[in-house]
């Protein structure tokens, strides 16, 4: 008799923030002196690809919405912006030539010039 063991399969679901976009968006809200916003991600048709990504503060969670926490920062997501954000990672970038938040996405199969929007 062989006994089998399996190994869990780690799966990646749902969008992510980096610690130091997580740290940004922290900074940001202690400096507006709010902890009662979210940070929505969602994807919205628009931009020379298809869709484009909007990351912006939202005090309301609308029904469907699926929220995660990542330390003191809730993340929220609209239930049809999901399945296009699935593995998706936001991190936060300053260096010389660029700053701000940029979302790493594997659903992407491509994206426009500027880099705006995605299909």
């Amino acid at each position: 008799m062989t006994t089998e063991t399996t190994q869990p399969v780690e799966i990646t679901t749902g969008i992510t923030l980096t610690e130091a976009a997580a740290a940004k968006v922290a900074a940001l809200l202690a400096q507006e002196g709010r902890d009662d916003l979210y940070l929505r991600v969602a994807v919205q048709p628009g931009g020379c690809s298809g869709l484009r990504y909007q990351l912006y503060f939202d005090d309301r969670n609308q029904e469907g919405d699926i929220t995660r926490e990542f330390g003191s920062v809730k993340v929220v997501v609209d239930k049809m912006s999901d399945p296009y954000l699935m593995g998706a990672s936001v991190d936060f970038v300053d260096t010389i030539e660029k700053q701000g938040f940029t979302i790493d996405n594997p659903q992407a199969q491509g994206s426009c010039a500027c880099g705006d929007s995605f299909n």
